[in-house]
């Protein structure tokens, strides 16, 4: 896992002046781009340029990590692990996600997130994932529902 960031990047919390950038970054990454509040996101930057952001949003007794992207330009260089793991690390409630398929279950296994049903989510993120959940019956959208479950002594 990736313990530093390349050279010119730093890891920042998101200002008013990103606004716009990361909704384009959510957009280009076709996520879904309601619930983008700039002051829940984490961002980096490298050589002025902000190529990687993600946010952590509240629900009631719960926090769901979202719109995570990563510019294409710079994939493959842990950016994308570096900020989970920051993400998870300032979490401070029972930490859930929605990915689409077992590719990026796949990555978010690595950081001990779980696969869970629907049924096994809190009530206040079965409201906001209700849509997913009927896209993934009614059409197959292979939609995974996820859960970290690293126990650390502050969890």
């Amino acid at each position: 896992m990736q313990k530093s960031l390349p050279s010119g990047c730093v890891l920042r919390r998101a200002t008013s002046a990103d606004k716009w950038l990361i909704r384009l970054l959510v957009l280009s990454a076709k996520l879904e781009p309601t619930q983008l509040r700039w002051q829940q996101f984490c961002a980096i930057e490298c050589d002025g340029d902000l190529v990687a952001c993600g946010q952590l949003r509240n629900f009631s007794g719960a926090q769901e990590l979202g719109s995570l992207v990563v510019k294409s330009a710079w994939r493959g260089r842990g950016l994308g692990s570096f900020l989970t793991q920051h993400l998870i690390d300032t979490a401070t409630q029972p930490l859930y996600l929605e990915c689409l398929g077992q590719r990026l279950a796949q990555f978010y296994s690595r950081f001990g997130f779980v696969t869970i049903s629907y049924e096994d989510l809190p009530a206040s993120l079965q409201r906001k994932f209700g849509f997913s959940q009927l896209a993934k019956r009614l059409i197959k959208v292979p939609v995974i529902f996820m859960q970290y479950r690293v126990d650390t002594p502050d969890r």
